[in-house]
């Protein structure tokens, strides 16, 4: 389930249907095994093309990285159960923190962070990249994550996370994401913003 060309270990049937519980929640129309599968997929091209320092503890942390998702919960309640839920399955103080970390997206510089976990944090914002109507699916099932928001609060909040990664010099930490997929998420950006 959770295969890839370069993952650096197999993860045990018990943790694989745990995770599998968690991303298979009916409430999860983004935050779920394909995000999870896509985020995999980077981490074989970045793999393959850069290579990792700690390939255990990012391919862990992209496992667990969104296993507890509540969209209710206080902001950066989900990356803290998520780090504490993968260090009780064997997972490295390291693979924690890198969960942590994307409870920050949008407001981590490249200066505060090392190269595994730059390009950790954007294979999990790779989708902001993506063909057009990939990122529309996207941005269409964050709002279907959030119906129980009111409308106009959810527009406010999906604007300003939007706006904050706009503005900023380069969209993706790393000069492999940013090379590959900074003009297409600058366009995507702006078309979501235009539409709320």
């Amino acid at each position: 389930m959770f295969a890839c060309r370069h993952a650096p270990l197999k993860v045990s049937p018990e943790v694989e249907q745990l995770l599998v519980t968690h991303y298979s929640e009916p409430d999860r129309a983004y935050h779920n095994l394909t995000h999870i599968a896509e985020v995999l997929g980077w981490f074989d091209l970045v793999a393959e093309e850069v290579g990792w320092d700690a390939p255990v503890d990012v391919y862990l942390a992209i496992l667990f990285h969104d296993a507890i998702y509540d969209p209710t919960a206080p902001h950066g309640d989900n990356e803290a159960r998520s780090a504490k839920l993968a260090q009780r399955h064997g997972a490295r103080e390291h693979t924690a923190a890198l969960i942590l970390l994307t409870a920050r997206h949008g407001k981590v510089s490249r200066a505060e962070i090392d190269r595994d976990a730059a390009h950790f944090l954007d294979c999990d914002t790779a989708i902001l990249g993506s063909a057009p109507d990939a990122f529309d699916a996207y941005d269409a099932a964050i709002a279907a994550e959030y119906t129980h928001v009111p409308p106009d609060a959810y527009r406010v909040g999906r604007r300003s996370f939007l706006e904050k990664m706009l503005v900023r010099p380069r969209i993706f930490l790393s000069d492999f994401f940013h090379d590959r997929l900074h003009a297409a998420a600058r366009a995507n950006l702006e078309r979501a913003i235009a539409r709320l």
